[in-house]
């Protein structure tokens, strides 16, 4: 079965014109005929996984990708959740870039998690020259639903009923995405799921984080409605060479999502605590990048979802082939700031940075 896979899906890729004959075999990526994200996620089975994934879901998700890429796409479990739920971790590619993709933080903006099964299966499963090449220069980790608890209960915290502080809702949980603080000593770390994702980071120490929330509506003043907002980090303790490569990152991310029609990604307007993902991995070295995908109507939450895989694919193969490094990083400042909230709409969701 997984060879006829392999084999229906490079013919695929070759009928489109996408693939170098086998002779080419040995090209390196940035040689190669470009396989653009559009392509790539035609190819992919869109029931994967639900838009709003349970546990349960995303756990038979994963499991399918691993036996479809013939073990390409690896399984792991990096912690558990207050109630035990597993923190899983799927991995593919052995490069020597390191690349880290986070979802679902906040366990009610979940459209992040079904993308990344998605950039899985579309860079593990088919075999061709050009994914062999992308995977012998990078490794990607992906977190996938780093908040099971807040998933099944459609909460932006984690459970937790004894959370309390600044960033807690008390009787509820905490908010996980801001407990990534690399100023806090990481057993001093009230919450379980952010402990795990340091812990990894720590393990792997990463080139490139990428973080991928959801937010409520948002109108520009001339009327376009924001798809999508990014921001790289900000706090005064991140080095200048990793603010150069998030605004890389942003810029890359812009590019691969805008080339949807009716895209439109704008500047998100966060804050520069330290404990916020995007500044702590940035603090501690890695590039990283906030990625808030908008509460677009059902009709559109395909789109989204495709939007939030072609900017996954987009940052994979940038690393792989140089181009992310080779990118303009002053093009973040033409990214436009976000507008208000879309007129007649609250924001339903919490802003995540």
């Amino acid at each position: 079965m997984r060879s006829t896979l392999a084999a229906l899906v490079t013919t695929a890729l070759l009928g489109a014109g996408l693939l170098a004959p086998p002779a080419a075999a040995a090209t390196p990526p940035a040689a190669a005929p470009p396989v653009t994200p559009e392509q790539l996620v035609t190819l992919v089975p869109s029931r994967l996984v639900p838009s709003q994934p349970s546990p349960g879901d995303v756990r038979r998700a994963l499991a399918r990708v691993a036996r479809d890429s013939a073990g390409r796409v690896r399984l792991g479990v990096i912690g558990r959740s207050n109630e035990g739920r597993a923190l899983r971790l799927a991995t593919v590619g052995h490069g020597p870039t390191r690349l880290l993709y986070v979802t679902q933080q906040h366990g009610d903006e979940p459209l992040g998690t079904p993308a990344a099964i998605r950039a899985l299966w579309a860079l593990g499963v088919p075999d061709s020259a050009w994914h062999r090449a992308l995977r012998s220069r990078v490794t990607i980790d992906v977190v996938v639903q780093a908040n099971p608890d807040g998933a099944v209960r459609d909460q932006r915290w984690n459970h937790d009923p004894s959370a309390s502080g600044e960033y807690a809702e008390p009787g509820v949980g905490y908010d996980i995405n801001r407990y990534h603080n690399p100023l806090t000593p990481t057993g001093d770390n009230p919450v379980p799921e952010a402990r795990a994702v340091l812990r990894w980071w720590h393990r792997t120490e990463p080139r490139i984080v990428v973080d991928y929330h959801m937010q409520g509506r948002y109108q520009q003043p001339d009327g376009r409605e924001t798809t999508a907002s990014v921001l790289w980090p900000t706090s005064a303790l991140v080095t200048p060479a990793a603010v150069t490569t998030g605004r890389q990152l942003a810029v890359r991310t812009d590019e691969a999502t805008t080339r949807f029609p009716g895209a439109y990604v704008t500047r998100y307007p966060g804050g520069d605590y330290e404990g916020i993902a995007r500044n702590g991995y940035g603090i501690l070295g890695s590039a990283s990048l906030l990625v808030e995908l908008s509460a677009l109507p059902h009709d559109r939450v395909e789109f989204q979802i495709r939007t939030a895989f072609a900017s996954m694919i987009a940052t994979a193969q940038g690393a792989a082939d140089g181009s992310l490094w080779r990118t303009d990083p002053a093009r973040a400042d033409r990214i436009p700031a976000r507008g208000p909230a879309l007129p007649g709409l609250a924001a339903t969701l919490h802003d995540a940075a």
